[in-house]
């Protein structure tokens, strides 16, 4: 069933309405998974700054499994062992369900969990748990990093396959995938998302990446910021994932800085778009600049609501559609002095 939020605020914009996995919003962004959406105090921020949704900080499954490792043993037996390592994982798990009921409780906006694994195992029963605690929906990452020579595309991709088929015994309410773009064919993945029940697709997530400190000779985290350029890769498979004949919300993330961003997403397809860096450059009240500026772009077009123009330039509506087929620049290049 479609839920609706209502915020009664005078500088509610009617024209900025959407719906994004069976949810309506009263604006297509949404604040990603970050610190930013840490805490009830910075999550109502976000409400009060004109976010239509928010996706809680992720869970991590390393994460858990390293505070489980880090926990000294002073029995010996292995079965206090045992003992320990699951109290660390109910103790993470249920700090962060307190963090589901006391956002539920305290905004009028889309609350979205986000668990952040690497296998399918032992997240079902958790994904149950945030359904309990009044989530609205659940965001799912995973990322299986391809460096077995030995393992074929299909073995990696069934990983995924294997745990969305987990989660939707367990789980009712609405799942996102949000993925990385290094698959051997997106557009198939996608496709078997949906075909397995999938009601969301986030594209795309952005992973640690390994960087070369020549003076130290370490290895160190590459910048975590996204850069506005980067959207030129999303909005290729956005535009061409929204032209398939099925019916799954995307969720833009990656190189959103202003509201012109996310109009770029919006008319390439997707049903939201995350912001998440701008925020942390210019704070989280930078929300109401890019509600203003995507209004104000869509008065100057004279388009009464987003329905009218998303999608209006993807591969399926646009003239020229090889535009996103084209991988080589020979053309462009030849053309310099």
């Amino acid at each position: 069933m479609e839920k609706e939020f209502n915020n009664n605020k005078p500088e509610k914009m009617e024209k900025l309405k959407t719906k994004y996995l069976g949810l309506s919003l009263r604006s297509p962004l949404i604040v990603s998974s970050s610190i930013l959406t840490s805490t009830v105090g910075r999550l109502q921020e976000a409400e009060e700054n004109g976010a239509g949704a928010v996706v809680l900080k992720s869970l991590f499954e390393e994460q858990i499994n390293y505070h489980i490792k880090t926990v000294p043993s002073s029995s010996g037996f292995p079965e206090a062992d045992d003992y320990i390592a699951n109290y660390t994982r109910l103790h993470s798990v249920d700090e962060y369900l307190g963090l589901i009921t006391s956002a539920k409780k305290s905004l009028s906006i889309p609350v979205i969990p986000s668990i952040h694994c690497y296998t399918s195992e032992g997240w079902t029963d958790f994904a149950r748990n945030i359904a309990d605690a009044g989530a609205d929906a659940i965001e799912i990452n995973v990322f299986i990093m391809p460096v077995d020579r030995k393992k074929s595309s299909a073995e990696t991709e069934k990983v995924y396959f294997d745990l969305i088929g987990k989660l939707k015994k367990v789980v009712k309410i609405p799942i996102a995938m949000k993925i990385g773009f290094k698959f051997s064919n997106i557009l198939y993945m996608i496709d078997q998302f949906y075909m397995r029940g999938i009601e969301g697709v986030v594209m795309f997530n952005r992973f640690y990446e390994p960087d070369i400190d020549i003076n130290k000779m370490k290895i160190v985290p590459a910048s975590i910021f996204s850069r506005e350029n980067e959207r030129r890769y999303v909005l290729r498979w956005i535009a061409m994932a929204s032209a398939q004949k099925i019916k799954i919300d995307i969720s833009a993330s990656t190189g959103v800085h202003s509201g012109d961003d996310a109009v770029r997403y919006l008319l390439a397809g997707a049903d939201t778009v995350q912001v998440c860096s701008v925020l942390y450059n210019k704070g989280i009240q930078y929300l109401m600049t890019m509600n203003k500026q995507i209004a104000a772009w869509m008065d100057q077009k004279g388009f009464r609501n987003i329905d009218e123009f998303r999608g209006k330039l993807n591969r399926a509506n646009y003239d020229n559609p090889a535009v996103y087929e084209r991988t080589q620049f020979m053309k462009y290049f030849s053309s310099i002095e």
